[in-house]
């Protein structure tokens, strides 16, 4: 994996897997943003929920300890420079962290730091009935950005 953002350094020698929760569970979006749908495994996060936030279309991966399990997919083969792409596309606020999977391994998850999450978990089905086309559209608009190692603008 590339090390070329902070966040990525410190994973440097880590898993070398991307638990998606959100936005990034989508073929589209992943297409969009990489030029590619990468190796998706079905996964959950036990002890995480995909938290809805206010005033955002897309999830936050929170603790939590209830006994739920967040789902989503396992990206497994993502090259160096997606993984720079995909770090520089994910908000500033999500912290990196190593997370347990059902898969019986592990991976890196973006974690939100907390502020802003709403009491009911984040609707996958409602996002891709209603957000999905425009979000896709805005990700195919950045990318280019993001490939050349600028910021993503909005």
């Amino acid at each position: 994996m590339s090390v070329t953002s902070p966040r990525l350094a410190r994973f440097a020698q880590g898993p070398n897997v991307l638990f998606c929760y959100g936005t990034l569970r989508f073929g589209d979006v992943l297409q969009a943003l990489l030029g590619r749908i990468p190796e998706r495994v079905p996964a959950s996060a036990p002890g995480y929920r995909a938290a809805a936030l206010q005033g955002r279309v897309y999830p936050g991966l929170i603790v939590c300890a209830n006994g739920s399990s967040a789902p989503g997919v396992a990206l497994t083969d993502l090259s160096s420079d997606e993984w720079r792409i995909l770090d520089a596309f994910e908000d500033e606020r999500y912290d990196l962290r190593e997370v347990a999977l059902s898969t019986g391994g592990s991976g890196l998850a973006y974690i939100w730091p907390g502020g802003d999450v709403r009491t009911e978990d984040w609707d996958a089905e409602d996002f891709e009935r209603q957000h999905l086309a425009a979000y896709a559209a805005r990700c195919a608009r950045i990318a280019p950005r993001l490939a050349a190692g600028e910021p993503k603008g909005e």
